[in-house]
């Protein structure tokens, strides 16, 4: 989440005029993420989030992204619901550019999560998993292996330096990882980007998941991954908590067991999921526009997460 785009208020209150959710009171903006504009929303009658679509998304993939959420949201999943304007559209255009009401849902997301709120998360995002193989639409994964050598080749290795001189390396172990990735592991509907942030919490409960405009069709063992590097490191990425890891590992079985190919996938699939996000860190760093209300994020971190998966394999699931 981010702002990217200012709206004042005369137009946000003609927007949410188009929707059945009383008067505008109050729009607050938000700073966390790099990738749409968001704003908190109070109307008369509840809150909800605002968002702009503003980078990496196609509004021709609008459907499935908000689709799904009623989707899951439907199978009692925690996840928000999309809001439909008086005419029943789940989105609507400002300009070129896409917007969407959504479902403001309560909880914190943890800085720092307990061995039992990780558990939790396993948990619901199994459930999600299962909930998801009912949907209808597919999305194919834009952020694959593929594309990470693709983002690091043109970022440069002269450019990848003055971010970091660790950072030219990640090119050839993209190359490396991509060659070997796995192409028939069980596939469902896959969030692929579960950080901390983007879960809410009261207590050890999960009362949300949010965000979900990098959903894709594809390994349900790599959504596993993504989390397990987001959230089984200490904040700067150096060091695996490993008891973090097990409850995240057994929260998740104990609503889908692994298969035996998933599990010997995960140390590999979690080396992508690290040049997953060194990739888009990485551009990301480069292009970002200095006004943005936006908060950067280091590469660096996931680097230091890839090291370690490489150097520990199966180790760092058990």
């Amino acid at each position: 989440m981010a702002v990217y785009t200012q709206l004042g208020t005369k137009k946000l209150a003609a927007l949410i005029s188009q929707y059945d959710v009383g008067t505008l009171q109050s729009a607050k903006g938000i700073a966390e993420g790099v990738s749409n504009s968001n704003w908190l929303i109070e109307t008369s009658k509840a809150q909800y989030i605002l968002t702009m679509y503003e980078r990496r998304i196609e509004t021709s993939d609008l459907p499935f992204f908000l689709g799904l959420l009623d989707h899951l949201a439907e199978a009692h999943c925690p996840v928000p619901r999309t809001i439909h304007d008086r005419e029943g559209a789940a989105f609507r255009m400002i300009g070129d550019k896409a917007v969407a009401l959504i479902e403001f849902l309560p909880g914190i997301s943890p800085d720092q999560a307990s061995p039992k709120q990780a558990y939790s998360v396993g948990a619901a995002l199994a459930e999600m998993h299962l909930a998801a193989t009912g949907f209808p639409l597919q999305r194919a994964n834009a952020l694959g292996p593929k594309s990470w050598v693709e983002t690091l080749e043109r970022c440069g290795t002269d450019a990848l330096s003055g971010i970091d001189p660790v950072l030219p390396d990640t090119i050839h172990i993209a190359r490396e990882i991509a060659a070997k990735w796995p192409s028939d592991l069980p596939q469902t509907t896959i969030h692929s980007d579960l950080f901390p942030d983007n879960v809410l919490m009261l207590n050890e409960q999960v009362t949300g998941m949010i965000d979900f405009y990098f959903a894709c069709t594809g390994a349900a063992a790599y959504d596993l991954a993504v989390t397990h590097a987001a959230w089984c490191f200490t904040g700067d990425g150096s060091e695996l908590r490993t008891e973090i890891s097990s409850a995240l590992i057994d929260g998740y079985e104990s609503r889908r067991t692994l298969e035996p190919e998933e599990k010997a996938a995960l140390p590999l699939l979690a080396q992508g999921a690290c040049l997953r996000f060194i990739s888009s860190r990485a551009v990301d760093w480069l292009e970002m526009r200095d006004d943005a209300l936006v908060c950067r994020k280091n590469p660096i971190e996931f680097v230091r997460r890839l090291l370690e998966y490489s150097e520990m394999g199966s180790r760092a699931f058990k």
